[in-house]
C-alpha cells in the first residue's frame, strides 16, 4: 500500500530541496500539510504534494509563455 502522508525528509528528497526549503513550503502555506503531535511534527499528503508538482508545472508554463509572448512584442534589432 501506498503511503497517504510524507515526511518533510520524503518530500525533500522527492523535490530535491534543502530541509529548510521544505519548511519554508509548508509553513508558507504553499504545500499543505499537518502538524501532528505534541512536538509539530509536519506531514504532508502524497496526493498534496503531487497536486504542489502540477501547481509548479503550470506555473512555470505560464511564466514561458508569458515570456515568449513579450519577446515577440520586441521589435526585431537591425
Amino acid at each position: 500500500m501506498t503511503q497517504r502522508f510524507l515526511t518533510l525528509a520524503d518530500v525533500t528528497e522527492v523535490l530535491n530541496i534543502s530541509t529548510p526549503q521544505a519548511y519554508a513550503l509548508v509553513r508558507s502555506g504553499d504545500l499543505p500539510a499537518i502538524q501532528l503531535g505534541g512536538r509539530g511534527i509536519w506531514r504532508v499528503e502524497a496526493t498534496e504534494l503531487e497536486a504542489y508538482i502540477q501547481r509548479m508545472y503550470a506555473q512555470t508554463r505560464a511564466r514561458i509563455d508569458s515570456d515568449e509572448a513579450t519577446a515577440a512584442d520586441q521589435p526585431t534589432p537591425r
